[in-house]
């Protein structure tokens, strides 16, 4: 029989990256909303006395745009889809531009004073914070340095071209004005990706070493079932053990090979009754002729046992009682004693058999190392001890503190 161990391993799920900087952009969008609104309050009079120097055409429909537009990103931004948002974001930054653009052909005059600007040289930060919603980083400097030239040449050909030797000095100030603000933003949303790779790369490190772990226990488990019951039924065979030895083993082992191809039990916790029930069935089936005696059962505080638990304690009482059914023995006498009192769980599997000296017991045999003694220490703060000298019987104690 082969039962690829990848089969019963879950594959991990690793979330989708993107959230962090995608709060941070709806963050941004929101902001750059309210911007344009302060802006549009604070610009009013200055759009009202300028609009007399402007083509009648010009400016209802570029305040409706530029402003409209600007506050776009900002209720789009409560929208699952980012991409909508992004999309106004940049729409928004290209009727700034646009705005800019058609300006040369919708000036009037008269010329500004030497000291004031035009109304749309007031905010190229703000519509270029729009821009870096939208469009990669080195884009949204670029549409910085392109705005900031615009509405600077705009306002020196304003005031008449008085200022056009200061022009160069405008447009450098007015971009590393801005550079204040969008390069904030940029180290934001690069932060944000920083933090979303991290994130992916744990939620993949973790999901990895949890596949890894479940392979391990999976390639464990198939390795007790194999000693436990197949090796164990083969050695029973092989010894010319009677039948009323080898026909249990050998039930036992065709039960638990069908039971891989049976779908994981639906109720991880067992109750009481349901655990001594279980460790009942495990000693039976590996000894019917065992004495089984539980004790403070019904003293016991606890109402529900985790279930891996109990099968793992049961799994190693099962292998307790077929390692003294081959070794100690044609007339011992076993007996398992059960006892649960407050948080913990304690079984002896005792025997009168011959006995054996533990530390002779050769590296490579894995009945106790393994399936004993490894199997109650994968539990949380399991516990199993063996026992026994040559001619004094055997006494395996495993003790689980229940979580």
């Amino acid at each position: 029989m082969s039962i690829p161990l990848s089969r019963r391993v879950i594959p991990p799920v690793v979330p989708a990256s993107g959230d962090n900087v995608d709060r941070i952009l709806r963050l941004v969008a929101r902001l750059v909303s309210v911007g344009y609104v302060a802006y549009l309050a604070l610009l009013m009079p200055s759009i009202a006395s300028e609009s007399a120097r402007m083509a009648p055409w010009w400016t209802p429909p570029t305040v409706i745009a530029v402003f409209g537009l600007g506050v776009l990103p900002g209720v789009l931004s409560f929208r699952s889809d980012v991409r909508l948002m992004r999309a106004g974001a940049a729409t928004a930054a290209l009727a700034f531009l646009l705005a800019a653009a058609v300006w040369p052909y919708a000036w009037e005059g008269p010329d500004l004073a030497a000291g004031d600007a035009f109304w749309l040289a007031s905010f190229p930060g703000l519509a270029s914070l729009a821009a870096i919603i939208a469009w990669p980083i080195w884009a949204a400097f670029l549409y910085m340095v392109v705005s900031c030239t615009s509405v600077m040449a705009i306002t020196a050909a304003a005031r008449g071209g008085s200022s056009f030797g200061m022009l160069l000095t405008d447009i450098a100030f007015a971009t590393m004005f801005c550079t204040l603000f969008v390069g904030g933003a940029a180290m934001a949303i690069r932060t944000g990706r920083l933090l979303d790779s991290t994130t992916a790369m744990s939620h993949q490190a973790a999901g990895s070493a949890s596949a890894q772990h479940a392979r391990r226990v999976e390639s464990e488990r198939f390795d007790a079932l194999v000693h436990d019951n197949v090796l164990a039924s083969l050695l029973a065979a092989s010894r010319d053990q009677p039948t009323t030895v080898v026909g249990p083993l050998a039930q036992s082992t065709l039960a638990e090979l069908d039971a891989l191809h049976s779908p994981p039990p639906l109720h991880p916790m067992f109750s009481t009754d349901e655990a001594i029930t279980h460790l009942r069935s495990a000693a039976a089936d590996a000894d019917d002729r065992a004495t089984f005696d539980v004790h403070h059962v019904e003293g016991s505080a606890l109402e529900k046992l985790p279930a891996d638990g109990v099968r793992a304690v049961g799994s190693a009482l099962s292998e307790a009682l077929r390692n003294s059914r081959l070794h100690a023995g044609s007339n011992a006498c076993r007996t398992v004693t059960v006892e649960l009192s407050g948080a913990l769980l304690t079984v002896d599997v005792v025997d009168n058999g011959d006995g054996f000296d533990p530390k002779a017991v050769a590296p490579n045999r894995l009945g106790i190392a393994v399936s004993i003694v490894g199997r109650m220490r994968r539990l949380t703060d399991g516990f199993a001890d063996v026992q026994s000298s040559p001619g004094s019987g055997t006494r395996v104690h495993l003790e689980w503190p229940i979580p």
